[in-house]
């Protein structure tokens, strides 16, 4: 094809060339007053595995057998949320924990640093990175000599659940990882929020948070050094939020 040709197809297709820069659905041709049947079927393939994450069950046994590696304590807990259904119509049942669990943890020492792990709305996205994330992580905060830290693994949880965590172990800081709301594209994304002096009642400008967390995100290596580099900040700053910038790209040139 020759470059005039070229020039004429992109004319004629504006949107062409911006495919190579997104995973969108955009340019992908009509037929008559509908789009092409394959594009169709793509569409209904993805919000059926948007709707399978949204689902999927945290893969509790697995999940705390490979927390136990940390050599860290360890707690199984549930959110106020008996089951899926009603995670999804209260979230303010995923916020809390239940009576049992508020009993467990209020009976352990306290830690530096708590970290929660949750379903969220992808399980399927915990299952997959949490633990591979956390072995990066937790290993640059044992060598950096950070503080006691210890694990928490929620069912049916939101991040604010984390907060609560944080303050029965008079945590400094609570860092929280939690499968997100799929999307179309991204039915296994992970984000990561963190918390200094996690409280009941705190709203998001109190948080930082970490998103699209997969391979075809931010992939877990850059996502362990960012997160690191706002736990150390906030520590240093002791502050969470709003208030703390993400510098490291600056510190970094």
């Amino acid at each position: 094809m020759s470059e005039a040709d070229k020039i004429q197809q992109l004319q004629g297709d504006p949107w062409r060339s911006l495919k190579t820069f997104t995973a969108a659905r955009i340019a992908i041709g009509r037929v008559g007053s509908s789009i092409p049947l394959q594009q169709m079927l793509d569409f209904k393939l993805a919000h059926a595995h948007a709707r399978d994450a949204v689902y999927s069950k945290l893969d509790v046994d697995a999940l705390y057998d490979r927390l136990g590696q940390f050599n860290l304590p360890v707690y199984r807990l549930h959110s106020r949320a008996i089951h899926r259904e009603k995670y999804l119509t209260r979230p303010d049942y995923g916020r809390r924990l239940n009576d049992e669990s508020v009993q467990q943890i209020n009976e352990q020492p306290s830690a530096n640093i708590a970290l929660v792990v949750t379903d969220g709305l992808s399980a399927t996205a915990i299952n997959q990175y949490a633990v591979d994330l956390l072995q990066l992580l937790i290993s640059k905060l044992k060598a950096a000599n950070i503080g006691s830290v210890n694990l928490s693994l929620v069912e049916q949880g939101r991040v604010a659940i984390a907060d609560e965590i944080g303050e029965a172990f008079s945590a400094e800081l609570s860092v929280i990882l939690i499968g997100e709301r799929p999307g179309l594209t991204s039915p296994d994304s992970m984000s990561a929020y963190l918390t200094y002096t996690p409280r009941v009642g705190l709203t998001d400008e109190s948080r930082n948070c970490i998103s699209n967390i997969r391979p075809e995100g931010l992939n877990l290596s850059a996502a362990a050094d960012k997160l690191f580099y706002l736990i150390t900040e906030a520590l240093r700053l002791k502050i969470s939020g709003v208030g703390l910038k993400d510098n490291q790209k600056l510190l970094d040139k």
